[in-house]
């Protein structure tokens, strides 16, 4: 009896803690071309990208070892981490 293949489920490891899970778990925070710096609800939003768990802790963790930046290859402002942190909370409670 042949066995039919599992599909394979993409993981993606949590810039913060970093945890390794399905890209589902988590939120994608994306360098736009325009350059801008956003949350990506989707997952399909066009750019470069790095994913957060759905904790504001995980933001914290990676906020402060600069890994935001580092994966993105660009400075984050102050003001674009208190806009990902507001949309952050406001999308996961």
């Amino acid at each position: 009896m042949q066995q039919i293949p599992q599909k394979k489920r993409p993981e993606r490891k949590c810039i913060g803690c970093g945890l390794k899970q399905d890209k589902q778990m988590f939120i994608r925070v994306v360098r736009t071309p325009e350059g801008d710096v956003v949350l990506d609800t989707t997952g399909k939003r066009a750019g470069r990208g790095a994913y957060l768990c759905k904790n504001p802790a995980c933001l914290k963790k990676a906020r402060k070892a600069n890994r935001i930046s580092q994966a993105l290859n660009c400075p984050v402002s102050d003001e674009m981490y208190a806009k990902i942190e507001g949309e952050l909370t406001l999308l996961c409670p």
